[in-house]
């Protein structure tokens, strides 16, 4: 496994990271076992960061990370956690706060659910319209401060706020969807993460699935079944293009999964991307990706098929898409 800077002149991390949201549900129900078995082999392939959220299982997320850092493994491993998403008990989403006293609550109950004295990437999830970035970043620095986050990191934010946020504090990473069927940080926010030296943390690579297994769900919990690419018309419209690429992925010998991993790892070093695995044969699958090789060619072959703006229907429901700066 390699590893890279994560930011100019940040910490090493490995050159993906493993997403583990699904590992407490939303794509239905998830193997507490099987969750900390697959950590514990991204880690024995190399793979440092492990990104979460604490909104993830409403704890459920941290807690199985703990359970999987036990035994000597917390000091591999490079923890990024979200925070700042409020639910109810239900799961229903209520919106965000990122109130300096929220971001040092949040805190506290992320460490005692980690078990860790602190956690290595801290970020809010989304940008609190009510509380300026400045204020949210500044609370996180006192807690770098304080040395119970190492470094600070933002999520679906614009280039204007990493502007501003960069200006209060060194910002290391950016965590926003990007994969052949979203690439809107290539408009604007890219440019300015690569001006200002930031990663960029790339999450949904498949585009929850639709570009490996569309035709796939997990039944009852699954939340792709509210998202605008998986109905209707716009899956109908998407299928025959997801088909096209996994024509291409198996000319190359290669699985539809693996051909997308490559396409966002050939986008640049500092483009970090997830593996969202839930079970240890998705890890393995995607992280073959990283013995590929595209060359100019193939990246033309694979914007003929799938251009960008091709997918139709929005990453999140209209109500969630509304909360997005990026």
């Amino acid at each position: 496994m390699r590893t890279l800077s994560l930011g100019k002149n940040g910490p090493p991390v490995s050159r993906v990271g493993l997403g583990c949201m699904g590992m407490s549900g939303m794509y239905g129900p998830a193997d507490r076992a099987e969750g900390v078995a697959t950590i514990h082999a991204a880690m024995e392939a190399g793979v440092v960061m492990l990104d979460t959220g604490d909104f993830y299982g409403m704890g459920h997320n941290e807690m199985l990370i703990g359970e999987a850092l036990r035994d000597g493994r917390r000091d591999k491993a490079f923890i990024a956690v979200k925070f700042g998403a409020q639910r109810d008990p239900g799961g229903a989403w209520l919106g965000y706060d990122a109130r300096p006293a929220a971001v040092k609550t949040a805190l506290a109950y992320t460490l005692q659910r980690l078990g860790v004295d602190h956690v290595d990437l801290y970020q809010p999830a989304r940008v609190d319209p009510n509380v300026p970035i400045e204020e949210t970043v500044g609370a996180i620095a006192d807690c770098v401060k304080a040395g119970w986050v190492r470094h600070i990191g933002l999520s679906e934010v614009s280039a204007a706020t990493l502007r501003k946020a960069h200006a209060e504090h060194p910002i290391r990473a950016v965590q926003i969807e990007y994969s052949l069927a979203s690439r809107g940080i290539e408009q604007s926010l890219l440019p300015t993460t690569r001006e200002l030296g930031v990663s960029i943390t790339a999450y949904g690579v498949l585009s929850r699935g639709l570009l490996s297994n569309p035709t796939k769900t997990g039944g009852a919990g699954d939340f792709r079944a509210h998202l605008p690419r998986f109905s209707g018309e716009n899956l109908a419209a998407n299928l025959p293009l997801v088909e096209a690429f996994a024509a291409l992925a198996t000319e190359k010998g290669l699985t539809p999964a693996q051909l997308a991993f490559a396409w966002v790892l050939a986008q640049g070093e500092d483009v970090i991307p997830l593996i969202g695995a839930r079970r240890r044969g998705q890890l393995a699958e995607s992280l073959a990706a990283l013995d590929v090789v595209l060359d100019a060619g193939d990246l033309a072959r694979i914007e003929a098929v799938l251009p960008a703006g091709a997918i139709r229907g929005d990453r999140y429901p209209a109500a969630q898409m509304a909360r997005l700066e990026a």
